[in-house]
């Protein structure tokens, strides 16, 4: 076992982020929107015990897959969105933002027959009161999976790496993973995978799956209380996965990085402050998937998207790193 902080080239991983440039990576998952309601607190309900929050100013922004592709954006790259969207107005939101952040919307698909995910989250005095979710989770049609698999087809040959974002809202089925993973791993690209359903095996062939520990406890069915445990649960989802790789992310503990059966190695956070985690694990997928699309080694990645990670948990709302902001916390480590 390694237990390391940062054995890792500066240089190196600054070189890798200017790299990012230009880099085109197809997006594939559950696509959404996030609004915020801001506002401030000062009484109490008569007619229940919950807050009353005056509402002071509203935000909408991509979330979801559509935040995996916001943060490849962010950091200089090419997001290649694939998804289901509802013929309503939220659905056309999302198709606008991937329109004027320049990526192509022949992958969105539409589903008239279903809602587009939004989350909806209220916030006073920099904590979020509630969240309401308008979603359709339902698995989606053959039809419409049929158009989904061969969009991401179409696809492969103008992309340098793959991220499936999964976040159980019915597209990413057992069935339509059957079809695109083993067609992405024959095409030789990277796939990256930000997992959500407890059968870990359904996202196999990948490069790297990224499980945080809750998901590697219910995946594994070990109880994480320790480093022990940790390495004993993430040994055992590669085995049912077979994955290449295995980066659980841990929260303020950092994240693991298992490398086959042999090597795993404990990265340590570099959170300076923690405001809102939202989103974190966008940002890890991307520049993970950016990072191996740049010839760094999958340990070198790894420590490039805990550092992104521990900017964006520093910012409030739905947030991206910037390639500026990464490259100067690595110069101050």
């Amino acid at each position: 076992m390694v237990l390391a902080r940062y054995d890792c080239n500066a240089e190196c991983l600054i070189d890798a982020v200017h790299r990012f440039r230009g880099k085109r990576i197809l997006v594939l998952g559950d696509l959404m929107l996030d609004r915020f309601i801001w506002g401030s607190v000062s009484r109490i309900s008569p007619e229940a015990p919950v807050p009353v929050v005056e509402v002071k100013t509203e935000t909408v922004c991509l979330g979801g897959a559509a935040n995996v592709a916001v943060n490849i954006r962010t950091l200089g790259g090419r997001p290649v969105p694939i998804g289901v969207l509802g013929s309503d107005p939220d659905g056309m939101r999302i198709r606008a933002e991937f329109r004027a952040m320049g990526a192509p919307t022949r992958g969105l698909v539409v589903d008239k027959d279903r809602t587009t995910s939004v989350k909806t989250r209220i916030i006073a005095h920099h904590q979020q009161v509630c969240r309401t979710d308008r979603e359709n989770r339902s698995p989606i049609p053959a039809a419409v999976q049929n158009k989904i698999v061969a969009v991401f087809r179409a696809a492969l040959d103008g992309v340098e790496g793959v991220v499936v974002s999964d976040y159980a809202k019915g597209l990413l089925t057992p069935q339509l993973l059957k079809q695109i993973l083993p067609s992405a791993r024959a095409a030789g690209k990277i796939v990256c995978i930000d997992p959500k359903v407890k059968d870990l095996a359904v996202y196999r062939p990948a490069t790297v799956i990224t499980p945080n520990t809750l998901e590697a406890e219910h995946s594994s069915g070990v109880a994480i209380s320790g480093l022990r445990d940790l390495v004993r649960a993430g040994r055992k989802i590669l085995n049912q996965t077979r994955a290449e790789y295995l980066l659980i992310t841990r929260g303020e503990a950092g994240m693991t990085l298992f490398e086959g059966n042999a090597r795993v190695t404990h990265i340590p956070t570099v959170a300076r402050e923690v405001f809102d985690v939202t989103g974190a694990g966008d940002t890890v997928i991307s520049t993970l998937a950016l990072g191996l699309a740049a010839g760094l080694s999958i340990r070198e990645a790894a420590v490039l998207s805990n550092v992104a990670a521990g900017i964006v948990v520093g910012k409030l709302g739905t947030a991206s790193a910037t390639p500026e902001e990464i490259i100067s916390r690595i110069k101050s480590m």
